[in-house]
């Protein structure tokens, strides 16, 4: 039997990146793109690799442009401390495993180091595929948890857990990351939340542009440690900007929405400027061009936002194809955890 597991592409609408400094944020995931992890029984344990983890090259400018858009690291890594951290966990928690092995393979077609957190939609996916193999069952919160720490813990991925949360319940979350709540549970309180769809979303993303979160939350993580005040007030900000996006979006109050999503982008460049590239930028200025409100989807290399009707959606296409950035309308997950 081959059990097939799938991931989204994560879109943060509001608060990040306040999701690893005890802020709050609402993401969503969508289907426009997947990660696609495949298993099955085999007498030894094996991971397959795949398009980014491919080291042959027609010429060093192909290498290079692999470089740009996978990083030096492929996709093999991902599976191996996924692999890790699930034995780690099932010793920790008293589990004792059948014994018998696996092949496990991954696809993904997610836009790579893009803010989208392709990286973790291939964790996850691996996670969910080992825990139906071996017939587990895991939460969605504590998933999240596992899938972080496999990250941050294994690989030295700076990251926090919005990407997971979001992932791992396949639904729109509301995410308060409160520091006390976490000591005491050790997980957020996640409430999940209705986008409706009268509320017009665009995610777009740059083709020539592959950033990695590192250098932001690195600096970020120092500065908020350090207990740096306009980093610190950032943060509460950040997190009432998600407070107000919750309550706009379960009054249905969509004409509210516009102006905050901006203070989140505005915010972000105010505290951290020298993250933010002029690529990056010129998508969340020709955004605005059109009329459309504008923010990273991450940490860099995408956006969303929301536009009023089909027209500004067309103008924006137009506008963003002739600098290489792709526009779409995302198609938010709903159906629960899987």
């Amino acid at each position: 039997m081959i059990i097939k597991s799938v991931a989204y592409p994560r879109a943060a609408l509001i608060g990040n990146p306040s999701d690893g400094y005890n802020g709050k944020t609402i993401a969503f995931v969508f289907r426009n793109y997947r990660a696609e992890v495949q298993l099955y029984e085999t007498p030894e344990l094996e991971l397959l690799s795949s398009r980014r983890d491919y080291n042959s090259f027609k010429s060093l400018d192909a290498l290079s442009e692999d470089i740009a858009q996978y990083g030096y690291y492929g996709g093999i890594r991902l599976m191996k401390a996924a692999a890790k951290k699930f034995n780690e966990y099932c010793h920790a928690s008293g589990i004792v495993l059948e014994k018998k092995n696996f092949t496990l393979k991954y696809y993904s077609d997610i836009p790579n180091r893009l803010g989208l957190a392709g990286s973790s939609a291939i964790i996850t996916a691996a996670m969910k595929a080992m825990f139906r193999f071996y017939e587990l069952e895991i939460d969605p919160a504590h998933l999240a948890n596992l899938v972080l720490s496999t990250e941050r813990d294994e690989l030295g991925i700076p990251a926090g857990l919005q990407d997971r949360v979001a992932q791992a319940y396949n639904i729109p979350v509301f995410m308060d990351f409160d520091k006390e709540f976490m000591r005491e549970n050790g997980i957020g309180r996640y409430t999940p939340i209705d986008i409706p769809a009268e509320l017009k979303i665009y995610v777009a993303y740059r083709t020539d542009l592959a950033e990695g979160s590192e250098i932001l939350h690195s600096r970020l993580r120092d500065d908020y440690e350090s207990g740096v005040p306009r980093v610190v007030a950032a943060m509460q900000e950040w997190a009432h900007l998600t407070e107000q996006v919750k309550i706009a979006l379960e009054k249905k109050d969509f004409a509210a929405i516009p102006a905050l999503l901006d203070r989140n982008f505005d915010l972000r460049c105010e505290v951290c400027s020298g993250s933010v590239s002029a690529k990056n930028r010129r998508m969340v200025e020709i955004a605005r061009s059109c009329g459309a409100s504008a923010k990273f989807t991450g940490s860099g290399g995408a956006i969303i936002g929301t536009y009023s009707d089909d027209t500004m959606f067309e103008n924006m296409r137009k506008a963003f194809k002739a600098e290489h950035i792709d526009l779409l309308k995302p198609d938010i997950v709903c159906e629960g955890n899987i």
